[in-house]
């Protein structure tokens, strides 16, 4: 679809006439626009591998309790949402707010590790048929899921590790909702204070998976953590394991200079 393509699609779900739209930047796989409308709202129009199933996340997300754009409408072409404040990053409350935000959306139980429908990350498919156990869940669903397409250095040592999964995560951990994509980019602020956050990509799991990738390019520091609360000891040493499936996907997406981040994450993980 065309970028006015996107626009005029958006403008029919919501049954209402289009004054004009402009691209949104920061969006790496998918498109992304802002739309004005003659009633002078305006709201945010999305391209993306499953609009619907990106809804039923954003859905989710904001029956937890926390914040995230509210749905206006969703066609397999694209998702429209609500435009949420932005304007520069979280002051030390704003993380707090992030860190309380995540707690409740971690307390929010799954019936299963995984989710009801696949996604993705551009080409990288994410695979969430749901599997009895959480070290096997995310062996086989993640570090094991695009083992063809990586260099056989790589998908050996990931074969490695996959087999000590057992020892090293917990297996009977009870599933709770994740964001799945939680890093700085997908967290909006306003004044220094939490707007919400987007471009979820949820399954149900071991919460720390997402803390991990909130870490993995950055640190959210102590008032993060002073709203989220403490973490288990073994937490620090799960981290590597947890980073290791956002940095297959850059390195799938992204090329070979994530392979640097790829073998260090291996290395911390002892493989």
């Amino acid at each position: 679809m065309t970028q006015d393509m996107i626009a005029q699609a958006a403008a029919q779900l919501l049954g209402a006439d289009l004054a004009g739209w402009h691209p949104v930047s920061g969006g790496d796989l998918n498109r992304v626009l802002r739309l004005r409308l003659i009633s002078g709202e305006e709201v945010i129009a999305k391209t993306g591998p499953d609009p619907r199933g990106e809804a039923a996340m954003l859905i989710a997300i904001r029956d937890a309790g926390v914040p995230a754009p509210r749905v206006l409408g969703a066609s397999a072409e694209v998702l429209v949402m609500e435009a949420l404040e932005k304007a520069g990053g979280l002051s030390s409350i704003g993380w707090q707010e992030l860190g309380a935000a995540l707690r409740r959306l971690h307390q929010v139980p799954g019936i299963a590790y995984g989710w009801e429908r696949d996604f993705a990350f551009g080409k990288v498919a994410i695979r969430n048929a749901p599997l009895p156990s959480w070290p096997e869940f995310w062996a086989e669903r993640r570090l094991l899921a695009e083992l063809s397409a990586l260099p056989s250095a790589f998908a050996r040592r990931l074969e490695r590790l996959a087999r000590d999964l057992p020892q090293r995560l917990p297996a009977a951990l009870t599933p709770v909702l994740l964001h799945g994509d939680l890093w700085s980019g997908n967290v909006l602020a306003a004044d220094g204070r939490l707007s919400g956050i987007i471009d979820p990509a949820c399954y149900c799991g071991h919460g720390e998976v997402d803390l991990a990738m909130l870490s993995l390019f950055g640190s959210p520091g102590a008032a993060f953590f002073s709203g989220y609360g403490r973490l288990e000891p073994e937490a620090e040493d799960r981290r590597p394991i947890y980073q290791l499936w956002p940095a297959i996907v850059h390195l799938r997406l992204f090329g070979g200079g994530y392979a640097g981040l790829l073998d260090g994450l291996l290395r911390q993980a002892g493989v």
